[in-house]
């Protein structure tokens, strides 16, 4: 088995059974506009799980299927705007099919991660994405930048949900020339 598969299969199952968590369910969005809410989001900061430590340029991409589930993208490149690209194709399954905010995210079948749409902007243009446990965090935009207003304003309410906000990192997004704008979804 590869580096790279023995990498997915461990996060799927770390994401997966190490995800309960007996603290209160963190708030989720009320209602989420699955046709809104697909397409790119750039990560302008997260608490990074062991594959985005050293991530630049990273986008999460999804795309509706026929079925109900969203196939995922999730594309950075390593260790600078310039270093390896690396590519994940996790399923999600929406399980709260009255807000659209609860989702399992399926890397490695049968481990279904906790994926929660903590927050999305009434325009769609921004996300956090939290979970349960709250070891980790998305906070996602449709640019690549956003004001240090609107950061603070997103770090705030990760905080209201109970995150250590000294975790967050904000992840690097310089795209110029140099950086691979295939990077941008399929």
């Amino acid at each position: 088995m590869t580096n790279k598969y023995s990498r997915i299969i461990l996060f799927g199952f770390l994401l997966g059974v190490l995800g309960c968590s007996s603290s209160p369910p963190i708030s989720t969005a009320s209602k989420v506009d699955l046709d809104r809410f697909m397409g790119d989001w750039y990560v302008i900061a997260n608490i990074p799980t062991f594959i985005e430590k050293d991530a630049f340029n990273a986008v999460e991409s999804y795309k509706l299927n026929e079925n109900g589930t969203v196939a995922t993208t999730f594309r950075f490149r390593e260790g600078s705007i310039t270093g390896e690209e690396k590519t994940y194709h996790p399923t999600g399954y929406v399980l709260d099919k009255q807000s659209n905010a609860i989702w399992g995210m399926q890397f490695l079948w049968p481990f279904k991660a906790d994926y929660r749409i903590v927050f999305v902007a009434e325009d769609y243009s921004q996300t956090i994405i939290g979970r349960n446990k709250r070891d980790y965090i998305w906070i996602m935009a449709r640019t690549p930048q956003i004001s240090e207003e609107d950061y603070q304003l997103l770090l705030t309410k990760a905080s209201e949900q109970g995150y250590d906000i000294t975790e967050i990192q904000k992840v690097p997004q310089q795209w110029n020339e140099k950086a691979d704008v295939t990077l941008k979804g399929t």
